[in-house]
């Protein structure tokens, strides 16, 4: 069979970003198949040039609109020269064949944005040069007769898609995002203790985990009005430029001895394996990769109606799924996991609903997509 020419569109990796992760993931898996794999991109720290051909598209920035008008201009240009059998974008930008819609979809996201916002910002949010090109960016792709098809890593996401921009649903594949459960593993209780020492957490202490950078859109402060109205311990790994109004809440509200700010973490799976569960009431998220992440370490997740890897959560049973900003179901849900969390039936149970989600179906998945549309 012919080697055919794939390229992968994605402006830059982020250690603490999802779609970014998983970009990575998928690169590192498709770069051991036997086709000529092509990268466009402004700047990808991890990227091996073995078995990869890389073409950084950076073009000066000096606005946000800029910033993805600039990226998209150079990166058709790449296409329009470099004439790949087949381009799969993870940016929003006309005329690629596939698209994947890791980002979800914008208006749902500033709708949920909304809710938390006074009256006079919400009417500025919609109002906003940069949301309204984002937008319309999103219905020129999405109405493009060279987009063949596109990718969601939830259902949620491709119902979205469907309803706001009338797309054929035979048109949407779901691909999951995927886990090395090798690797993601629970942990004992002697490197429990060891690890909870040297974090400073109390041995018996009940310990969540909050993971995700942008804590507005990720629910930080609905958890830490949660958890004060708790005994738990919270760790917070990640990074916002407004952390200080974070940390002032938590004292306003006496819980501020129970909550560790540790930053970006680059090695999160000792952090798993100290904590209890995950929680996390995300306004909007397509599919978080911690929520696996943290299904696979034996970590019950509590995660809301908005985020798509609620999908994997059925409620008692592996965690709980609440409204984003429903505080007393957030508290409850806290009060409803097991105290004891190793060799517990729903740590069992939160390790189970994944295991079917490695490397291996990603790769078959994606092989499926692309052979169908090079025939």
């Amino acid at each position: 069979m012919k080697i055919y020419r794939l390229a992968i569109i994605r402006q830059k990796y982020r250690p603490d970003g999802g779609s970014e992760r998983f970009a990575s993931q998928m690169i590192s898996i498709l770069k051991t198949q036997n086709l000529n794999l092509n990268i466009i991109t402004r700047k990808w720290k991890n990227i091996i040039n073995s078995n990869c051909n890389i073409h950084l598209c950076n073009p000066f920035i000096f606005s946000r609109i800029n910033r993805e008008k600039g990226f998209s201009k150079k990166a058709k240009l790449i296409c329009k020269k470099e004439k790949f059998d087949l381009i799969q974008s993870h940016e929003r930008i006309s005329g690629c064949d596939i698209y994947r819609a890791g980002d979800g979809v914008h208006r749902r996201w500033l709708i949920q944005r909304a809710r938390i916002m006074s009256k006079w910002k919400r009417k500025l949010l919609f109002l906003s040069n940069y949301h309204r090109y984002i937008i319309n960016a999103e219905h020129k792709m999405y109405s493009s007769p060279k987009l063949k098809a596109i990718i969601c890593n939830s259902k949620m996401i491709k119902q979205e898609i469907i309803d706001d921009f009338n797309i054929p649903s035979e048109k949407i594949s779901i691909i999951y995002n995927t886990i090395d459960h090798k690797k993601f593993i629970p942990s004992n209780t002697i490197q429990r203790n060891i690890l909870r020492k040297k974090f400073l957490i109390p041995e018996k202490a009940h310990c969540l985990i909050f993971v995700g950078s942008g804590f507005e859109r990720k629910g930080l402060s609905a958890t830490i009005q949660a958890v004060s109205k708790t005994d738990s311990y919270l760790l917070v790994i990640g990074k916002d430029k407004s952390e200080k109004c974070y940390h002032d809440l938590a004292k306003s509200l006496g819980c501020i001895h129970r909550i560790r700010f540790m930053g970006i973490q680059k090695k999160i799976l000792p952090f798993y394996q100290i904590s209890d569960a995950l929680i996390l009431p995300t306004l909007y998220d397509p599919f978080p990769n911690v929520i696996i992440e943290a299904l696979s370490c034996g970590l019950p997740v509590i995660t809301s109606t908005t985020c798509g890897g609620s999908e994997f959560i059925i409620s008692n049973k592996n965690g709980f799924i609440i409204d984003a900003l429903n505080i007393s179901e957030i508290s409850s849900a806290i009060l409803s996991l097991p105290r004891k969390i190793l060799e517990s039936k729903m740590s069992k149970e939160a390790r189970l609903c994944i295991l079917f989600y490695t490397p291996s179906y990603l790769l078959k998945k994606l092989f499926s997509l692309y052979n169908r549309l090079i025939k």
